[in-house]
């Protein structure tokens, strides 16, 4: 079994910073010391940290790997290449693919996929529609990190009807997360727009289509539903101010039955921003205000909103560079979500601290996650050194998605990730990828 002694770092855990390393023994983080070692441990190999800050591998909750069916976009080998390269250790892939992933069948194949080729650990979503409430009350809840349903449409076909939301709230017992925009009124907005525009809408009308209203009626109806069935609700993508006051912040995120995410978009864009990116920031829901990102990043810290996804959703740039009608809706982040927040950090909007909650620590109890998500003895060894003091520039040529692009180009970060672990395995080493496949399937203590 292998052995790695970290020494020297700065450790960010579970709301302390200190100076301190971690003997990794195969996959298992064996011994954290706290304060200078004096010697090293024998047999282990040792990465000398140099006062850079030492953090549990990110969580990501919500991503588009886009395999099977759309992998001219990306797959699962090339996204998780970039997902530890940006220091995300983890991750939830969501069904909307080709085939939709709505069966224990299709489940079983994007597993073994990844098993073959993930850098990153893995899970799957299986998602909802109005013929298969058998096939969603099969899936194991220790394997399957929950049931996605969509209440309006996004990319592909799989809204659901009021029914069916009715008996999967009512009749499951899995994590429910939820892609809340109200299908009605963005159809009649839409109706609005191209009867004054024809085909030639311009994209700042965008979040005025997918309004504000659309998000928030369908939201309510979600914790609505979740709060007569008593149903484990977790909501997507928060994209307004308003949306914030269905949000309990009185107890910590580990004991609430509904839980919150934000994506790192809503809180770097607003709508000030389509002048400039056009349809590059085309996403469902969309961009909104600068009111609604503030109110975002300050629920953020309040506790309202419990944990950072990126909804990672490449799509080449060709199709991106289309009119409102044909650009498809997504943005690959995941390579520079942690940057992006590392860069709040920079400005003194966030501390370090927080910032390990909402993507290490949160995202593992709301979805508990065996022994992942923390620094500690017994825990899988999944660690990323940071160096905060490095700065870089995003080019086409560092981006490692497969579309090869990113909204954040040209933007000059300040903080980089020089080393990421996975399992105990080095998968990110300054600037190299390993080419084993290191990730393993995520399991939950449910």
């Amino acid at each position: 079994m292998a052995k790695i002694l970290i020494k020297n770092a700065a450790i960010i855990n579970e709301g302390r910073k200190y100076k301190g390393g971690i003997l990794i023994n195969d996959e298992i983080i064996e011994k954290i010391y706290e304060g200078p070692l004096a010697d090293n441990v024998n047999d282990a190999t040792v990465i000398d940290a140099g006062d850079k800050i030492l953090i549990p591998g990110i969580i990501d909750d919500h991503v588009h790997f886009r395999e099977p069916g759309l992998t001219h976009k990306a797959d699962i080998a090339t996204e998780s290449r970039a997902a530890v390269a940006g220091g995300v250790t983890s991750y939830m892939d969501m069904p909307n693919t080709i085939p939709h992933t709505v069966t224990q069948e299709l489940l079983i194949e994007k597993f073994a996929i990844a098993e073959k080729c993930s850098q990153a650990n893995y899970s799957f979503y299986i998602g909802a529609s109005d013929t298969n409430l058998n096939e969603l009350l099969k899936t194991n809840p220790r394997e399957v990190c929950g049931i996605k349903v969509f209440l309006g449409s996004s990319t592909g076909d799989m809204v659901v009807n009021n029914n069916t939301l009715r008996d999967i709230f009512s009749e499951s017992h899995m994590m429910i997360a939820a892609h809340c925009e109200d299908e009605e009124i963005i159809m009649n907005n839409l109706r609005k727009y191209r009867a004054k525009y024809k085909d030639d809408i311009d994209i700042k009308y965008h979040p005025l289509i997918r309004s504000m209203e659309a998000c928030y009626k369908s939201s309510s109806l979600a914790v609505d539903l979740a709060l007569k069935y008593n149903a484990r609700l977790h909501i997507l993508h928060i994209s307004t101010e308003k949306e914030l006051g269905l949000f309990d912040a009185s107890v910590p995120a580990a004991a609430k039955r509904i839980t919150s995410e934000v994506n790192i978009h809503h809180l770097w864009f607003d709508d000030d921003d389509y002048e400039k990116s056009g349809t590059r920031i085309k996403c469902n829901p969309a961009i909104k205000t600068a009111r609604d990102k503030e109110a975002l990043f300050k629920g953020l810290l309040d506790g309202k909103i419990d944990l950072i996804g990126t909804d990672h959703a490449p799509h080449t740039l060709d199709e991106k560079n289309s009119s409102y009608f044909k650009a498809p809706s997504g943005i690959p982040m995941i390579q520079h979500s942690l940057a992006a927040m590392l860069e709040f950090y920079h400005r003194g909007r966030i501390t370090l601290e927080d910032i390990v909650n909402k993507m290490c620590h949160a995202p593992a109890d709301i979805f508990s996650i065996d022994r992942r998500g923390y620094i500690r003895e017994g825990y899988y060894a999944d660690l990323v050194l940071v160096d905060l003091n490095h700065e870089w520039k995003v080019t086409p040529e560092n981006i490692l998605y497969k579309c090869k692009w990113s909204p954040l180009e040209n933007i000059t970060f300040h903080s980089a990730v020089s080393h990421t672990f996975v399992n105990g395995c080095l998968v990110y080493n300054e600037g190299r990828i390993t080419d084993a496949a290191c990730g393993k399937k995520l399991v939950f203590n449910r």
